[in-house]
Formats: C-alpha cells, structure tokens, sequence
C-alpha cells in the first residue's frame, strides 16, 4: 500500500510513520467490513491532516466570540505568520550580527513593546500570563524574601479558566495572601490596616471574565498607590493603550499613568499577538523591578520561545490585528455580508436566513460587553455537520438554529464559509 504513487507525496510531505498509521487504519476497517478494500488508499488520503503533520485543524470560527479560547484566541496577523516563518530557521535571536557576539535576547520584541507603551520604564516577556504572575509573586513575595505577604482583595480572586485559580496561582509559589475587603465591597482602610514589615507588594486584579454589580466598591489604581509598597496591576486582556470601543477595559499605559509600579498581561488576548505574558515597569521603581525580575532564576524557565517573539514583535509593530479589525467592523458590513452569503445559501436550495446578533469578546476580556453583528441562521443539524468538515466550522446554538456569526471572520472567508457550507448540505439533500 505505501508503494502506491498516490502516497508518495503525503509521504514526502507528513513523513513515512503518520501515513503508514493512516494505512493500517484503513486495513481495520476493510477486515471490519466497513470498506470495501479497492477505497484504502482513498480511506488514507482522507484521514491524513490537510497540511502539517500536525493533528491540530484549521477551524472557522463563526460563533461570535473574537477570542475563543478553545480555538487559541487571538489569531495572528499575517505579518506575525511570516515572522515565525523567518523565527523558524537559523535567525540572529541571541546573536549581534555587527560584531558576532552574543546579543540580547529578543530585543526586538522587547523594543516593540517599549515603543508601544512609552511610558513605560522597562519591559519583560514570559510565556503567559500566568507565568508573569508568578515571576512576580516569587520574586517579591516567595519564602526566599523577608516581604513574603500579597495583598488583594476577597473580589479579586478570580478564576482564570481551566480550574486554574489566581489564590492558587500565588500560593503554589510560596507567598501568603492577606485578603482585605469582601466580596463586593473593599476600601482603602482594608488595605492600609494589613500593610506592614512583611508586604511583598499589593495585588489589584482586573474581573476580566465576570462582572459584579450592585452594592459594590472598589479601590482604584491612584488611590492604592499612595499605601507604599509596590503596586501590581493584572490587567488581563492585554490592552495596551486605550481602546474606544471597549471603553471600560483597562489597558498599560493608563495604569502606569495612574501610579502602578508594574503591569502584567497577556499577549494573545485584545493585543491580537501570540500566547506571552507581558511585564511593564514604571520609570525609576518599575524599570528597576522589571530588570530584578529578568535576573530571577524562575526567569529561565519562563522564557519565550524565538517563535513567540517574532511573532509579537510583528503583532506590536506591524499592521492592525484581525483582533482589532473583527472589533471595529460595521454592524452594516457584517449585515450586507450576512444578506449575500443567505441569500447565495437560498438559491442552492437552502433553508437560511440573514439575522441580527450579538458577538462577545471573549479570551477572558470585556466580561458583560456584546457587539452588534449579524450571522446567517440555518437549521440546527447543520452545527455538527459544519464542525465535521473540512474546513471544520464551528457556529453557535441559539433558539434552535444554527448561527454562523460573521464578525470573527475577515470578508474574505466568506467564500470558503460558503463551500464548506455547501459541501456537507449535499449529503442532506439540500435541506
């Protein structure tokens, strides 16, 4: 079976191993019964990956959530891609070309993140958010300090996904938490009665997936830098200036404005780059944590990969995202985009409609805010067929139908939402 020509090429391309594998599993199923034994090259051929020898899938995310965070969140730009396709050879990531000695390690990105957030002392780059949490908590706050106390608020400890808790997060590295405040409600006084001798630093989390309202009260960023220690700021998401359409999300450079000695957040949320944590210091205090922090030993073992940073170098310094491009579509666009497509679906004999509905955020970002958008609605059954095909399409339920909302898509996958579509309503006659 591995002799035949048609196998050569997936055998070139995916290696010897992954195609053999998909041949035995063929065999299977013709001693099985389930194929007739003249189809196990075609079998083959389609249980193979389309193009890596990768088990991931390309996924066309019409289900209304910019960040979906089972689908990587934030997808890259295409000059993020070319630069991990340059990251992906021999290239100059800790090497002075100039004079062939050894250079700073990631340089460029770190210098894009500096040149996106002036206000910023020093910066750092781990590998997730997380991680830069951590960093933080050890370096300041772990059993090897004399200041192994954080404090937050009782609001503030949130959980980040996956069962994976901020408490949590903090006590793994050692440090205690002092808890001020209650649930819905802290104030200055809380905080100012538990600082002491033994404050590593006091910890502000931003809700980044939940929003509490009512009989609130919280402290702000200027107010809790006047207590003393330092001031660190988790603003989640990963804005790094102020965004107009999500005004109520926090974001760098403000913070810092604000009095924050550091920032931490995420580089694959609403900056639109890779999966990275992101440090930014203050000038004076800030910068001098920053570089305390890149000389920690955890630090080694948080680095990025070449990978990561040239992907958000370009994510920093090149065009807009598709993050930031599936934020500020026109709610007339997404609706002309949905009419057509609906109405091409129709005439293929199709039960669809054009619909208004309602995007999120997502990935952790902008918890309560919806995004005017439209989808084309089709009948139910049609979210499993769409998941199973190639390319894989995953829309959302809602009201008994089928929704494919448009605003995480860029206009020019409506074409391929349209075959694919197509492609898996044939076997089900049209309707």
């Amino acid at each position: 079976m591995l002799a035949d020509n048609r196998l050569s090429e997936p055998q070139r391309r995916l290696g010897r191993a992954l195609v053999r594998h998909a041949v035995t599993g063929a065999q299977q199923r013709v001693r099985a019964g389930e194929l007739d034994p003249e189809r196990i090259v075609d079998a083959a051929l389609a249980a193979l990956p389309a193009t890596a020898a990768a088990s991931l899938t390309p996924v066309l995310n019409a289900t209304g959530v910019l960040l979906h965070t089972n689908l990587g969140r934030a997808v890259l730009s295409e000059a993020a891609v070319a630069a991990i396709g340059v990251a992906a050879g021999s290239c100059d990531v800790e090497l002075d070309l100039a004079t062939g000695a050894r250079g700073r390690r990631g340089r460029g990105a770190l210098d894009a993140l500096a040149a996106a957030v002036p206000s910023a002392g020093d910066v750092h780059v781990v590998n997730n958010g997380a991680a830069a949490l951590a960093l933080v908590a050890t370096a300041l706050a772990g059993p090897a300090t004399d200041t192994p106390e954080i404090v937050i608020a009782r609001g503030e400890l949130v959980e980040i996904g996956d069962g994976f808790r901020i408490p949590e997060l903090l006590a793994a590295t050692g440090a205690r938490l002092r808890e001020v405040g209650t649930t819905n409600r802290v104030r200055l006084a809380d905080y100012a009665d538990v600082i002491g001798a033994r404050t590593g630093f006091v910890l502000k989390v931003h809700p980044s997936n939940f929003r509490i309202t009512g009989f609130t009260s919280s402290v702000t960023v200027a107010e809790l830098s006047t207590l003393g220690p330092p001031l660190v700021v988790d603003i989640g998401s990963g804005l790094l200036a102020r965004e107009p359409a999500l005004p109520d999300e926090p974001d760098a450079a403000t913070v810092l404005g604000d009095g924050a000695t550091l920032v931490t957040a995420s580089g694959d949320k609403l900056l639109g780059g890779p999966q990275a944590g992101l440090l930014l210091g203050s000038p004076g205090p800030g910068a001098e944590l920053v570089q305390r922090l890149r000389r920690h030993p955890l630090a080694r073992a948080l680095r990025v990969d070449k990978l990561t940073l040239a992907a958000l170098e370009a994510t920093l310094a090149g065009p807009p995202t598709p993050t930031t491009a599936a934020l500020h579509v026109p709610p007339a666009a997404l609706a002309r985009r949905a009419e057509a497509l609906a109405e091409r679906l129709c005439r293929a004999g199709l039960d669809a409609a054009a619909v208004r509905s309602e995007a999120t955020v997502g990935g952790g970002g902008a918890p309560g805010v919806t995004l005017p958008s439209a989808a084309v609605s089709l009948p139910e059954r049609y979210a499993t067929l769409l998941r199973a095909g190639r390319p894989s399409v995953l829309g959302r339920l809602e009201g008994g139908r089928c929704l494919l909302d448009l605003r995480a898509l860029p206009e020019g996958a409506d074409e391929v939402l349209y075959a694919a579509v197509l492609a898996v309503a044939r076997p089900t006659s049209g309707r």
